[in-house]
């Protein structure tokens, strides 16, 4: 009896075809925020993030964020916060914040955020320096 030599190869190269067609699955790793401006001025300020996914480099929009924390941990003063208050958006996947910035140096803006489709949370700390 004689075989066909591509018997064998046909069922896995459909299974492969099937499962590339398949969109792929992110994971919560793949996005990350990032600052629009590492300088602000001392003083009142909006602070804008871009939520990113890092495969396409494409603005994520409507993620729920629901913690924020704006220190001065990187100049050694975590104990020295501000409040930080959501705006609404400007654009996709910009989250803007009104704050005070009550001193000049280096401030931390934690988030935490949910990305609509995806299990887990994106959490990120970002360093930018006020000015005066």
């Amino acid at each position: 009896m004689t075989r066909n030599p591509f018997a064998r190869a046909l069922p896995a190269a459909l299974l492969g075809a099937a499962l590339s067609a398949l969109p792929a699955l992110a994971d919560i790793k793949d996005y990350a925020f990032e600052l629009t401006q590492k300088e602000m001025k001392q003083g009142e300020a909006i602070v804008a993030v871009r939520l990113v996914d890092k495969r396409s480099g494409k603005a994520v929009p409507d993620a729920v964020i629901f913690a924020t924390r704006l220190d001065m941990a990187p100049d050694d003063m975590e104990t020295m916060t501000t409040k930080i208050e959501p705006l609404p958006a400007t654009e996709p996947g910009l989250y803007r914040f009104k704050t005070k910035l009550t001193m000049a140096g280096n401030w931390r803006l934690s988030l935490g955020a949910k990305v609509q489709g995806e299990a887990g949370t994106v959490e990120d700390r970002l360093v930018f320096q006020a000015v005066k």
